[in-house]
């Protein structure tokens, strides 16, 4: 391990490095200088411009770079990135996904989106862009934030003996740049007095100047309006400060809990704290809270009455019941239950030094410098090449072919004459040349005035300076279909999807130099969310879709009794791995992504949620309930049609059925009344049939009594004849 300096050694050997990597950063930080003022529109040096003008040449500026710039810039960070967060243990996955959203949440409060734009700009200007993580003590009422932020990779000075692309292997990296003292003392209000007392011998601006002419009023940081190398203000009114962060390695103690198999790193400063963590006992259970364990005692201790009621009964003794024992680490470490070994680890030491003060020292809970570093073309040093550099001799082309072009086009519109010498008084024919209608009089004598005429400019000119422009866009990785010119598209829609894909695979590249920083963003962002949040904290994301959601970490849960049962979300507990969704941030075709998602939807495979997601719907949360709520009454609707058809149809075989029996009844009525004629008529046919029987039998009766006479006297009677 390292000796710790004393306090103004420490000071002295921070100032002397920043010196050293100063020094050794001078040659690209001149480069990376230049290649800014380059992109902004500074692409003529003084040499050159007065060169041009003693020619009567223009220095004029056909600036390709910086759309170009700006096209690889939106491409890149189009879409807002993806985290995902995977326990590399058997640990909660819903505290996983509780980081996953407070990844989210770090970046919707540090303007994430804003940040990787800057960042993205610095990694094709000046070939390194730079995104820190930091903990803002003073946001959230006090109780602290962590944040991120990008920094202007020319205030970083970096060990220049380090090889690796995100600069593992550097012995130092500082942060360095002038402060004025007001700016010092808002930034550090708690260390206010020192920064009033505090002196520097270096004042001066370490800002590269260049030779470039500026003409549209350029300003940059710690400069003047004469370019020099001097302080930008009063000495008395400047302040340097130094961010230093230095690799340690540091004892820790690695212990680990035999009941649970959980294992921590401890570091000096807490480990008294854990020696004295007091622990519960009871059955041999060993528990780590308290109202867990007098929970349970309370269980036990009426288990064991229990028995002691039956053992009485039986006459036999009761059990002993268990008592409740209080325990801290310390003796848990010498009974072996909890295994403690003292080992080397690396961490990142931070400290604050404003002028001669040093402010405070802070050991980071990371072995990963938080400044995290966006490599374009790595050289294996911490001076990559951007490409601006790249294609600075193209644009100085287009420029100067340019200004040819423009020159020649006004020679050609003033025509120049040749004439014999002393023919003529040059000032009064220069003179009466410029006027329309004039006589100009000549004495021919001495020779013929001649006119001449420029040789005209080659076509392959022309061609040149487009080329030119198409190669500056190949080299940042555009092509002309991928910035919308119709005239290189194909003809058909599919097709040109196609291309506009294939053209990416090359921004792909870029992207992976993007993705590979973020996902350490966020292994670096994830120990420090583990040492700053320990309290119950509620997160709220506002998604692109206008809704919002809530989650909790380090949420406490209570039981009927007021008291703690347990604590979810524990961000303290397991460790992570981070996951960058591969081509999260480039844009797609959102025609052909929409129709893809369509023809999907259509066939039943995804819902509607996730074709509005492709969309740019900004009240998607209403849009659905919209659709819902039509979809209801579609269905109220459809359902109540049925029901009336199904009505209608009960009504109608009703009316049938009542029709029906309407015409039984009548029948049966009509059936009713020819039964009564019938009866009577039968009654009537049968009294007659009596009356006749009856009056035959009389008729009968009478002719017998007259054949009686008859035969009695020999002759016929009265009543006979």
């Amino acid at each position: 391990m390292k000796e710790q300096l004393p306090e103004d050694k420490y000071i002295e050997e921070t100032t002397e490095l920043w010196r050293t990597y100063s020094n050794n950063r001078e040659t690209w930080a001149q480069q990376a200088q230049e290649d800014k003022e380059f992109r902004l529109g500074r692409q003529w040096t003084t040499e050159q411009k007065k060169t041009l003008e003693s020619r009567g040449q223009a220095a004029i500026v056909i600036n390709r770079i910086h759309p170009a710039v700006e096209s690889a810039k939106a491409m890149i960070t189009a879409n807002k990135p993806s985290f995902r967060v995977s326990p590399r243990e058997d640990s909660d996955n819903k505290t996983a996904q509780a980081i996953n959203g407070l990844l989210e949440y770090i970046w919707q409060i540090s303007d994430g989106d804003q940040v990787l734009r800057n960042v993205v700009d610095d990694y094709y200007v000046l070939g390194m862009g730079a995104m820190q993580v930091y903990v803002d003590p003073m946001m959230d009422m006090g109780k602290g934030e962590v944040c991120i932020h990008d920094i202007d990779p020319l205030d970083i000075y970096i060990d220049p003996n380090s090889r690796d692309r995100f600069c593992d292997d550097a012995e130092n990296i500082i942060v360095s740049r002038l402060f004025t003292r007001e700016q010092a003392e808002s930034l550090y209000p708690m260390y206010e007095a020192a920064i009033k007392n505090s002196s520097t011998d270096a004042q001066q601006s370490d800002r590269p100047t260049t030779d470039r002419t500026d003409e549209i009023g350029l300003v940059f940081p710690e400069t003047t309006e004469t370019e020099t190398r001097a302080t930008f203000g009063k000495n008395n009114e400047y302040v340097r400060g130094y961010e230093r962060y230095s690799k340690i390695v540091v004892n820790m103690h690695r212990v680990k809990l035999d009941w649970s198999e959980e294992e921590d790193l401890i570091d000096d400063a807490n480990w008294p704290a854990f020696l004295e963590k007091k622990f519960w006992i009871i059955n041999g259970q060993i528990l780590e809270r308290e109202e867990q364990a007098k929970a349970i005692a309370d269980a036990v201790v009426k288990k064991y009455a229990q028995q002691e009621q039956q053992a009485d009964k039986q006459g036999v003794l009761p059990p002993k019941p268990p008592k409740l024992e209080t325990v801290t680490s310390y003796d848990l470490i010498k009974e072996g239950r909890i295994e403690e070994v003292v080992v080397p680890t690396r961490r990142i030491q931070m400290s604050v030094i404003m002028g001669d003060k040093l402010l405070y020292k802070r050991l980071l809970p990371t072995d990963k410098y938080p400044i995290v570093f966006f490599m374009n073309q790595h050289t294996r040093t911490p001076y990559p090449v951007s490409d601006v550099r790249m294609v600075k001799g193209l644009q100085e082309y287009i420029n100067k072919t340019r200004s040819l072009i423009i020159a020649h086009a006004t020679t050609s519109t003033n025509t120049k004459i040749l004439i014999p010498s002393g023919s003529m008084d040059m000032k009064e024919f220069e003179e009466k040349w410029a006027q329309p209608g004039v006589a100009i009089e000549c004495d021919f004598d001495q020779g013929q005035p001649v006119p001449v005429s420029p040789t005209p400019l080659p076509n392959e000119l022309y061609s040149n300076e487009t080329t030119a422009k198409s190669d500056i866009d190949h080299q940042l990785g555009l092509y002309e279909m991928m910035m919308g010119n119709s005239q290189v598209a194909p003809n058909t829609y599919k097709a040109t999807i196609s291309l506009d894909e294939f053209g990416q695979r090359k921004m792909k590249s870029k992207l992976m130099d993007i993705e590979v920083g973020l996902k350490r963003i966020g292994e670096i962002a994830i120990p420090m969310m583990q040492q700053l949040y320990k309290e119950e904290k509620y997160i709220r994301l506002l998604r692109p879709n206008n809704s919002l959601s809530k989650f909790a970490i380090n949420k406490k849960l209570y039981d009927d009794k007021g008291k703690l049962a347990n604590v979810i979300h524990r961000l303290d507990v397991g460790k992570y791995d981070i996951i960058v969704v591969t081509g999260s941030t480039l844009p797609t075709n959102r025609y052909a992504q929409l129709e893809m998602y369509m023809d999907a939807y259509e066939k039943g495979i995804i819902d509607k949620m996730e074709v509005l997601k492709k969309t740019e719907v900004f009240d998607m949360e209403g849009v659905l309930e919209r659709t819902d709520t039509i979809v209801k009454l579609q269905s109220q609707l459809k359902q109540a049609q049925e029901s009336i058809k199904k009505l209608q149809g009960d009504l109608q075989t009703r009316e049938r059925e009542a029709y029906h029996a309407k015409q039984r009844a009548e029948i049966e009525k009509f059936k009713a009344g020819l039964d009564s004629t019938s009866s009577k008529a039968k009654a009537a046919g049968t009294v007659f049939e009596k009356r006749l029987d009856d009056a035959m039998g009389q008729i009968k009766k009478e002719v017998r009594e007259a054949s009686k006479d008859t035969t009695k006297n020999g002759t016929p009677s009265k009543k006979a004849q």
